[in-house]
């Protein structure tokens, strides 16, 4: 499987890469990919639909972390050449927010994939802000058929 070093920051690449569309979108980069990980990012602004009072919301994290997978997955369509799937939050086994971020702040999530099967992939996902990490969780998310 190909992986890089340089990040890609491209919105409308990006925006190829997972099935969401704003304003529903909750990644703007993808940092680094390699197999069963990768690292995507974004940037809290106001506009974003889950930002309250200047903060981002803890369902915004979620989904945040849940993109990132769908980035994992889109980008590994693209190299096959192929559209990127629909994909859906099978389970949320933990989720631990323990920090909420303000506008203007650059999130970096890293997801560990520990299974991919059949369209089920089970991660670890990290959520970090200034080198802290603010937000964790084990979820699965599901292809959908």
């Amino acid at each position: 499987m190909n992986s890089f070093t340089e990040k890609i920051t491209d919105k409308d690449f990006i925006g190829k890469l997972i099935p969401q569309k704003a304003p529903f979108v909750m990644v703007d980069k993808l940092l680094h990919f390699e197999e069963k990980k990768v690292i995507a990012g974004l940037t809290i602004s106001e506009e974003n639909i889950f930002t309250q009072n200047n903060k981002f919301t803890a369902p915004g994290l979620i989904e945040h972390m849940a993109q990132t997978v769908a980035l994992y997955t889109g980008y590994q369509f693209f190299l096959k050449k192929e559209d990127a799937p629909t994909g859906y939050i099978g389970a949320i086994k933990k989720a631990e927010i323990f920090e909420l971020p303000s506008v203007g702040n650059e999130l970096k999530t890293t997801v560990n994939v520990l299974h991919d099967i059949m369209g089920v992939t089970l991660v670890t996902a990290e959520t970090e802000f200034d080198g802290k990490v603010i937000a964790s969780s084990e979820m699965k998310t599901v292809l959908a058929s």
